[in-house]
């Protein structure tokens, strides 16, 4: 379950969200489970997080800093997660129907069992990434 602090900050907007983290280095944001969908969360730091079990459906995660994030069964359908830094993530068994990871840095993320049914993958650096039973079905850019 989210640390409800963190969520209410995340929720007050990017740039608190980014001023706090910058203060909290060391501090891993629990997300767990938050209901995030059609959040705008272009370019917020949200490296090493628990987003597991999130729902971040419709959210805009553009140019955002998800590295080392566990997204594991978080539901990102739709979201626009282009330019994004998904380095080294868990994205195992994570839905992201029609997302948009255009420019994404996807390296050595964990991708197995992840639904991408019709995602865009334009141009996404997918070196030393775990494909293990993930679907691609109509996806773009491959």
């Amino acid at each position: 379950m989210a640390n409800q602090e963190q969520l209410a900050l995340l929720k007050q907007g990017v740039a608190v969200w980014n001023a706090w983290r910058e203060q909290n280095l060391a501090m891993l944001p629990d997300l767990s489970g938050a209901n995030l969908s059609g959040a705008d969360l272009n370019k917020a730091r949200l490296s090493d997080a628990d987003l597991s079990d999130a729902d971040l459906s419709d959210a805009n995660l553009s140019d955002a800093n998800l590295s080392r994030a566990l997204l594991n069964r978080a539901r990102l359908n739709r979201a626009r997660l282009n330019r994004s830094f998904l380095i080294e993530a868990d994205l195992s068994d994570a839905h992201l129907k029609g997302a948009d990871l255009s420019d994404a840095h996807l390296k050595g993320a964990d991708l197995s069992g992840a639904d991408f049914t019709g995602a865009h993958l334009d141009n996404v650096d997918l070196s030393g990434v775990d494909f293990y039973s993930a679907d691609f079905t109509d996806a773009t850019g491959l």
